[in-house]
């Protein structure tokens, strides 16, 4: 009863007229983010970030839950009607959702995009409510032997998840961990890397670097390439059809059970879970041969998957401090700026504060099927804008961020540093999402083992020999051996044997 009257106090906090208001145009304004290709959830919500400082905790973490479901519902407009992605969670709309509406279904597309959508994150929150408690009580049995190992796992599965090159992502995750090491120490405030600067001992700032990864690094990469002709094409209805809804339920259930365990593992993201879930959908369905050709089935499982995977990626992140994707790390900073401390100590100080995600992630699923449904032609014509109208916009409101935290050039030169060489590495087939995830989980590593070599007296013994701690020890050893070549052959061979 304790966690539904919390979750009671959570919804009615959200009945004001005020609080449905900043819903409604926080996921408008997500959505629009999310339609325009070359911008990112992450971006929305990091630039969000900047924009609700000075709003109450409450009403701002409201906003960039809203920017986050819209963003990744609104990518996929422009995978259905242009086959371009809106974001990459999208990529695996384009390949049913673009060949419905080429033949004349694009409405069609929409609604069962809508659905999909909402169906899983409805799912997704359903499990939020239910699994973040117990995994913060679990978590309580963590020390900071077990969190240093706990964000290695992160690091290392980001990497291995992440590209087709693993040492890549994983020396994208250690080069975010060194960027949050730059400053003072956490335990003795011995500077490091500062080249005896002074501006520089106060660190790098997160959500600076995580504008420029993913603000200004974006706006280079869109003015990079070729200029996309943005044709809106007539649609026909929305509405989606009852039986279109009872033929696949068993997609909706199966790709929400995806989506939620992909979002959880962290670092992967929507994306992976669209994959997966497209995948998986495939291989149960008995008109595999229409995938690809204006498969239903294809569309709504993708769609479905990846916004499953939103309430997912809030699930570690609230109840371990591990961000499950590169949005839920922008959007834990943003949390931890706002007085709120996500870890498994949140269930004890403020357990509130885990129902009111929850109520906010089902405000923002309602939201976006009102304007699923009945804002589709109005939304589109944002589409019309060209994009050097929409960058310079965006670019403005990435130096205005950056200043607007703690008022120091420095904040904007680091954002304009990391953009140009995040924009660099990713043009060499260096991930960005991993760096994001070690600038994230540097803090939590960096004084997880150090608090952990005070305790042992310099000894790193218990790092490998308490349990837990030498469970996920020995899970990073095996992601990292599964790497290589020959111990894949190996288990290859062992499981053909059997």
């Amino acid at each position: 009863m304790d966690g539904l009257s919390h979750l009671g106090a959570a919804l009615a906090a959200l009945a004001g007229p005020w609080q449905i208001a900043y819903a409604l145009g926080a996921t408008l304004a997500g959505i629009v983010i999310g339609l325009l290709p070359g911008l990112s959830a992450t971006l929305g919500v990091a630039l969000f970030t900047t924009l609700t400082l000075k709003m109450p905790p409450g009403d701002a973490i409201l906003v960039l839950v809203c920017v986050y479901v819209g963003a990744i519902y609104g990518g996929s407009r422009t995978a259905i009607l242009l086959n371009i992605p809106g974001t990459a969670a999208n990529a695996a709309a384009c390949l049913d959702g673009n060949m419905l509406a080429r033949q004349g279904q694009a409405g069609r597309a929409m609604g069962i995009a809508t659905t999909g959508s909402v169906a899983g994150s409805l799912f997704g929150v359903l499990c939020l409510a239910m699994f973040t408690p117990l995994l913060a009580e679990t978590a309580l049995k963590f020390g900071a032997f077990e969190f240093f190992w706990l964000g290695m796992v992160g690091v290392m599965m980001s990497g291995s998840l992440t590209g087709s090159n693993p040492i890549k992502g994983w020396l994208m995750g250690l080069l975010g961990i060194f960027v949050a090491s730059i400053g003072l120490d956490p335990i003795h405030a011995h500077p490091r890397f500062t080249f005896d600067q002074n501006e520089i001992s106060g660190g790098i700032g997160l959500i600076p670097a995580l504008v420029g990864a993913f603000g200004f690094a974006e706006i280079l990469t869109v003015m990079s390439q070729p200029k996309l002709k943005a044709a809106v094409n007539s649609v026909d209805s929305v509405l989606p059809k009852i039986m279109d809804l009872l033929r696949y339920w068993r997609t909706i259930i199966r790709s929400g059970l995806i989506g939620v365990f992909v979002g959880i593992l962290p670092g992967v993201g929507e994306d992976m879970a669209a994959w997966s879930s497209y995948a998986a959908a495939k291989r149960a369905s008995k008109e595999r041969d229409k995938f690809g050709k204006g498969s239903v089935d294809g569309l709504i499982a993708a769609e479905t998957g990846d916004n499953a995977a939103i309430p997912g990626a809030l699930i570690p992140a609230l109840a371990l401090g591990i961000p499950g994707s590169a949005p839920a790390a922008v959007l834990m900073a943003a949390m931890i700026i706002h007085g709120a401390q996500p870890g498994p100590m949140l269930m004890v100080n403020q357990p509130q504060f885990v129902y009111d995600v929850v109520g906010i992630t089902l405000l923002a699923t309602l939201s976006i099927l009102v304007f699923g449904l009945i804002m589709v032609r109005p939304i589109l014509w944002v589409l019309r804008v060209p994009r050097e109208i929409i960058m310079p916009i965006v670019f403005v409101l990435c130096v205005l961020g950056s200043y607007s935290i703690t008022q120091r050039l420095f904040d904007v030169w680091v954002m304009l540093g990391v953009g140009v060489a995040c924009f660099w590495l990713r043009r060499r087939g260096f991930p960005v999402a991993p760096f994001v995830l070690g600038l994230v989980l540097g803090d939590i590593v960096d004084k997880s083992l150090r608090r952990g070599l005070v305790l042992s007296d310099g000894s790193l013994l218990p790092f490998f020999t308490r349990p837990i701690s030498a469970a996920l020890a020995a899970l990073v050893l095996v992601m990292l051996l599964m790497q290589f070549p020959a111990v894949r052959r190996c288990f290859s061979r062992r499981e053909a044997t059997a």
